[in-house]
């Protein structure tokens, strides 16, 4: 009989996610990226390993493409490039905020496809039981009603990137002021890398929690579905 490999289901791990991409980094560069221990460039390398790598690692294992993790890789071996080969710290600046502001103008373009990134990052069947929604929202004559409101949560979507480019400029001018290439400026990039979560990642995780909020309290006024009936379910329990 013969076997047939399957990709295994990708499982969020924030956790994991939080001490490899942030912690780790963060505390090799600020303690071990001097002379006495791994030098500025062993400390860069050393740091960036970790996200690099373990974002390959889900990559290749999930076999799932992501345009934000691969944006997130490209953003990291881009801050590598920095450092090791001594570039203008304005570089960094420029490539901080570049990222998510590309993003936010992805978001914004999709509007113009038929795929809005919108529909895929919250309005998706794994998230939501769209078809249920789509039903009752016909029944009610909503459809139209509802797809402006989307658009309008779209906006709010790109506006949230819109701040964490505004925010991520601001902090790496803020904080990376030394050479590139030196051991203070390893100790600066862990130091915005640590500061950026509080500052950047958990106001723009609040502003997703609110958009997903808009966006549900939308589909109960259009609906007049609860929140259970609105959320997508593991397959046995349906």
């Amino acid at each position: 009989m013969t076997n047939i490999a399957t990709t295994p289901e990708h499982k969020p791990r924030p956790m994991l996610d939080l001490i490899l991409s942030i912690v780790l980094p963060s505390v090799i560069l600020m303690k071990f990226s001097g002379d006495e221990h791994l030098g500025a460039t062993g400390g860069l390398i050393a740091a960036l390993a970790f996200p690099i790598g373990w974002g390959l690692f889900e990559l290749i294992k999930y076999r799932k493409f992501n345009f934000i993790a691969l944006l997130g890789l490209v953003s990291v071996m881009l801050t590598g490039g920095i450092g090791l080969f001594e570039l203008d710290t304005q570089w960094l600046a420029v490539k901080e905020a570049a990222i998510p502001a590309i993003i936010g103008i992805a978001v914004l373009v999709s509007t113009f496809t038929p795929y809005p990134l919108i529909r895929t990052l919250l309005f998706n069947p794994k998230v939501m039981d769209v078809d249920k929604i789509k039903q009752k929202l016909e029944e009610n004559n909503s459809t139209e009603a509802f797809d402006q409101r989307l658009m309008k949560a779209t906006y709010l979507l790109a506006a949230s990137f819109g701040f964490s480019a505004t925010m991520n400029y601001i902090l790496a001018k803020w904080i990376v002021t030394s050479p590139a290439g030196t051991q203070e400026f390893n100790e600066q990039l862990g130091q915005m890398t640590l500061y950026s979560y509080p500052m950047i990642a958990l106001p723009s995780m609040v502003m997703m929690i609110g958009i997903f909020y808009y966006l549900w309290r939308t589909i109960s006024g259009l609906t007049g579905l609860k929140l259970d009936d609105v959320m997508a379910q593991p397959p046995e329990k349906k």
